[in-house]
């Protein structure tokens, strides 16, 4: 990983208590030089116990809501680095409470804006989903909003050195309110609820996607979307992976819920580049090629019919092979 950007830097992740916050905070003290280390988070119970788990005085805790601009703009002073993870993301949830979603997902992202201009932090990278892409649920949505707003934020950045880049990644396996507790949940019951059996997903480690967004902090200009090449798989091989001995019964669909996922759509391709482990989408608007936006940054630009979907995918994990990374810690 490419712990090296942040060397001497002054970091600070929203949504720091969640899933993908907590191990960023843990790869980084462990293996970056980082100078200081800021949770930020509304969280006051999961900040304490973060506390207790890690014992470093590079890190810092800072308690608020993104929904909070002011708050925010306190917390960004002195900071060269932003990875924005907070977001309410449980789908079915989301359908129920719209104005909830958009609170934090749409005028939260723009109040991260905002701060990080005012500030002048240097980069800001945006975290999203495969459910921004053509999205039918509200959390989608929301995501979609929230993409166009960071990537036109350089826009409003003006003369101000900050730069905001987004990433865009499937399902994180094991993170919390993803289908793998719920299944370790339902084993005990001898029955494992599929909601189709025809449904598949794209799946990332949390170390993935700590490296998606190390990787998007070292290379960025400012309005791309980083997009990682991951493996599908079916959601009835993760049920077998985890509890082979269950019978599945089929349920149906959630409100809000996809057969598939996509992650770049051909509408995108045009502007894509392949640069080895990742797609790169590069800002379409003129303002930014104007000045001097790069296209490709040397990669291979994708066939223009090109969509990433996750029932089309080249590389699929097997059972044994989700078996094995179920057992990791």
């Amino acid at each position: 990983m490419p712990f090296d950007v942040l060397s001497g830097k002054s970091v600070l992740v929203t949504g720091g208590t969640g899933s993908f916050g907590q191990k960023f905070v843990d790869l980084a003290l462990r293996k970056s030089q980082v100078k200081r280390l800021v949770v930020f988070s509304r969280d006051e119970w999961k900040q304490s116990q973060m506390q207790e788990q890690f014992s470093d005085e590079r890190l810092r805790f800072f308690l608020g809501d993104v929904r909070d601009g002011q708050r925010l703009h306190r917390a960004f002073k002195g900071v060269d680095l932003v990875v924005h993870a907070a977001a309410l993301k449980q789908v079915h949830t989301l359908e129920y409470n719209p104005f909830e979603a958009v609170l934090t997902n749409v005028i939260g992202a723009q109040n991260v804006i905002n701060a990080a201009i005012d500030q002048n932090v240097p980069k800001v990278v945006a975290l999203s989903t495969d459910k921004a892409v053509n999205p039918i649920n509200l959390y989608g949505a929301t995501k979609l909003c929230a993409e166009k707003l960071f990537i036109n934020g350089n826009a409003y950045a003006g003369v101000s050195p900050t730069r905001f880049a987004v990433v865009r990644y499937g399902n994180v396996l094991g993170s919390r309110g993803s289908v793998v507790p719920f299944f370790r949940d339902r084993k005990k019951t001898g029955v494992l609820p599929i909601t189709d059996e025809r449904m598949t997903r794209f799946w990332i480690t949390l170390e993935e996607s700590v490296e998606l967004v190390l990787h998007t902090a070292k290379h960025m200009q400012g309005g791309e979307i980083f997009v990682p090449k991951i493996p599908s798989m079916k959601v009835t091989d993760l049920a077998m992976a985890i509890a082979p001995e269950c019978r599945l019964e089929t349920v149906g669909k959630r409100p809000g819920e996809k057969l598939h996922e996509v992650l770049l759509t051909e509408d995108e391709a045009t502007r894509t580049s392949d640069v080895g482990k990742y797609y790169v989408v590069e800002p379409e608007f003129t303002w930014q090629k104007e000045n001097g936006h790069p296209n490709g940054r040397g990669g291979q630009k994708v066939p223009a019919n090109l969509r990433y979907s996750s029932d089309a995918n080249n590389a699929w994990l097997t059972r044994k092979e989700l078996a094995e990374i179920l057992q990791k810690p």
